[in-house]
């Protein structure tokens, strides 16, 4: 019995099907987004859930589309991939000869992966995906050194020269002319 068969279709009602595989993409990576969350990394809660429905949104919004054009299709995926891939460089960190975030970038990947396969209906392989991603943060997260002090003063001072930066970049709710504030 295939997993999919489990699932129930609504001909009738062609935007439900879209909805259906978007809430199980969701679903599936708010367990992962909720780990890294909770490890406090730089992408948590809101955008594993995202990514996931963003990919698989991608795919789906192709379909129809590219339905006799297998090559279109593969194209979107491998679109998705790239995206994905400059959406994690952007959450690995490096400094001090030090480099952070990189499972937390692999995870967004992963995400995606979820994403694409559900939009493909291959919901088993997005639970397994879920599944390993899931097992390999919480599991064998446990295992790896907690931070060392070293680390956490380049997180430290990374984090202050980001605050300073966006603090200076923020207009003054007071100044109504719109410019931004020196302060």
């Amino acid at each position: 019995m295939d997993l999919s068969e489990l699932i129930p279709r609504f001909t009738h009602l062609p935007f439900l099907p879209h909805i259906r595989d978007l809430t199980i993409a969701y679903a599936i990576a708010l367990l992962i987004g909720w780990n890294r969350e909770h490890e406090e990394r730089s992408a948590g809660l809101r955008t594993f859930p995202l990514v996931a429905v963003a990919s698989c949104g991608f795919v789906q919004a192709g379909e129809q589309v590219l339905a006799t054009h297998p090559e279109g299709m593969a194209r979107i995926i491998e679109g998705v991939i790239t995206g994905i891939g400059f959406i994690g460089g952007g959450a690995i960190l490096k400094g001090g000869g030090e480099v952070h975030g990189t499972a937390t970038a692999a995870s967004l990947w992963a995400t995606g992966a979820i994403g694409i396969a559900v939009a493909l209906e291959q919901y088993h392989l997005a639970i397994v995906i879920g599944l390993f991603t899931a097992a390999t943060l919480f599991i064998l997260g446990r295992f790896k050194p907690k931070t060392s002090k070293q680390e956490c003063s380049f997180l430290k001072k990374r984090t202050k020269k980001l605050f300073r930066l966006c603090k200076h970049n923020r207009r003054d709710p007071r100044d109504h002319g719109g410019a931004a504030s020196n302060g």
